[in-house]
């Protein structure tokens, strides 16, 4: 099942509160930065901390690579705009 756009622009790690990688083939979401994974059910992300995978290092790099050839998007675009101060 898919993720709701909406959620898309706005989902973050909730480690390093950065974007995530979403992969919708595979319902998951990855933080290449931390190389954990997260995954979706049902079309909800599973962001608990002590749900996450940690990911191996040649799972990353098919990961990477996956998201570089097929052009995966990137969460939290709509989360980041705006000035903070």
């Amino acid at each position: 099942m898919p993720l709701d756009p909406l959620l898309v622009e706005v989902l973050a790690c909730p480690v390093d509160k950065g974007p995530l990688l979403w992969f919708a083939d595979e319902d998951l979401l990855y933080n290449p930065r931390l190389h954990k994974s997260y995954a979706v059910r049902d079309g909800v992300p599973v962001l608990l901390v002590d749900e996450s995978t940690d990911v191996s290092e040649a799972e990353h790099t098919r990961l990477v690579a996956k998201a570089e050839a097929d052009g995966v998007p990137e969460t939290g675009r709509g989360a980041t705009g705006g000035d903070a101060g």
